[in-house]
């Protein structure tokens, strides 16, 4: 009983690391046309802890895309400097809707593979309990 344990607590800690980064990727979305938004990066790491199943994982830091921001040329922005240029945002929205895809994907596989588990929960204590 302890294995299906171990698989919902494994499929939960990617279902919460996928949530986390969805939430990234629709606030990246959210913010493609603000001058001067860097795009927020995270990645997956092991999470280590003794009261969880090995092999969870969690989200890392989240960091800043440090790639150059582009210059967007409108003289009548309010951040325009003298030359007419303000710095624009380095999210590609195209980039983003694929991540936000996958991410997508995965939250329903972990959901899948946790709602397994569960129905093999519920049957196994079916046949203990006759």
């Amino acid at each position: 009983m302890t294995d299906l344990s171990d698989s919902r607590g494994l499929s939960a800690s990617g279902l919460r690391a996928q949530a986390e980064r969805l939430r990234h990727l629709s606030e990246n979305i959210a913010n493609v046309d603000t001058p001067g938004y860097r795009r927020k990066l995270t990645s997956f790491e092991a999470e280590l802890s003794s009261r969880g199943p090995e092999g969870a994982v969690r989200t890392g830091p989240v960091r800043l895309d440090r790639t150059e921001l582009p210059k967007v040329y409108d003289p009548s922005h309010p951040m325009a400097d003298a030359t007419g240029y303000h710095d624009g945002s380095n999210v590609n929205l195209i980039i983003e809707i694929a991540d936000a895809r996958e991410a997508q994907r995965s939250y329903e596989a972990n959901l899948k593979l946790f709602d397994q588990a569960r129905q093999m929960s519920r049957g196994l204590l079916d046949l203990l309990r006759r």
